[in-house]
């Protein structure tokens, strides 16, 4: 054997370190202040999903005029996956955690989460709370991770909403339009987080103090305990609106996306929601705009605009 066979093959980041390239193209992270909070938006990487999950309530030509319309492709699309560190105080509290690794979805370029917070320097040891804005899998799928649990505090407190916990005993998918295997896999991911994480979970009911200015707020609809995430400082705040909000749902907040479990109350709630912010200086993330997801909501007749806040480089 040569030695140009002997020597062992390097991976795509050990390639970019030893050439001194950065391993990605563009940043996965993005830092603001909310008041004296900081807020870190990290990609947890991209979704590809079937077009058809944007609405399936509706005439599909209407879906692919906006899918044009957005310079969108008319099958399938990458669907962006957000994750929100805040340090609040001596606290620090993940909103949500990624897909983590299912080998049985084949999604290579999702579940970066917990590479990206190594890289931006957030150790997983010093986060006191984790905050599930609900239990799909693309939402706790990074503390499933192997050796993740190992990394963190043994008096992690994970809050989630106590409707959440019953809703995942025996959770209905009569109202979703999913691709095949996504329902098995939410429900083995939900089984195995509560069997996992059993000691760490905090039930609320409707409201939870996490942290100065950070709470959380049960709204349902999505599933029936998904809740959003309020920061308030001074005179700033951000609303994490987990996965009430689509980028189809400002123009359309009545067609209804597929994960939704009771997609009418999921349209009642977010219209709800961005009616309350718009007009104000309140910012909005969420877990599938497009990263860094960060903007604000306005009025545009009897929907609403997206405005996406100008990046500070």
């Amino acid at each position: 054997m040569s030695q140009a066979e002997a020597k062992p093959r390097m991976n795509g980041q050990q390639e970019a370190a030893a050439s001194g390239k950065p391993d990605e193209l563009v940043p996965s992270r993005y830092p603001l202040q909310i008041g004296d909070i900081d807020v870190l938006i990290v990609s947890d990487g991209v979704l590809p999903l079937p077009t058809a999950m944007l609405a399936h309530n509706i005439d599909p030509s209407e879906r692919a005029k906006w899918l044009k319309d957005m310079f969108l492709p008319p099958d399938a699309y990458d669907w962006a996956l957000n994750v929100v560190v805040v340090r609040s105080g001596e606290q620090t509290i993940l909103v949500d955690a990624g897909l983590g690794l299912d080998p049985d979805l084949n999604l290579p370029r999702a579940g970066q989460l917990i590479k990206r917070l190594a890289s931006a320097g957030v150790d997983l040891a010093s986060v006191t709370d984790v905050v599930l804005t609900h239990m799909h899998m693309d939402h706790i799928g990074g503390l499933l991770i192997d050796g993740v649990k190992e990394q963190l505090r043994p008096d992690l407190r994970i809050h989630l909403a106590a409707a959440e916990v019953d809703f995942w005993q025996k959770p209905d998918f009569s109202h979703v339009s999913m691709p095949p295997g996504f329902p098995d896999a939410l429900r083995s991911a939900a089984k195995r987080f509560m069997k996992e994480y059993a000691s760490h979970l905090r039930p609320f009911e409707d409201r939870c103090d996490i942290a100065p200015g950070v709470i959380a707020q049960r709204t349902g609809g999505h599933t029936p305990g998904h809740c959003v995430v309020r920061v308030a400082s001074g005179n700033d705040k951000l609303t994490f609106a987990g996965d009430l909000v689509f980028a189809v749902g400002f123009e359309h907040p009545e067609w209804y996306n597929g994960f939704e479990h009771d997609p009418e109350e999921a349209a009642r709630v977010r219209i709800r929601l961005l009616k309350e912010l718009a007009g104000t200086t309140e910012y909005l993330v969420a877990t599938h705009l497009p990263f860094p997801s960060i903007g604000h909501v306005a009025a545009d007749g009897a929907a609403f605009r997206w405005v996406p806040t100008f990046w500070d480089y």
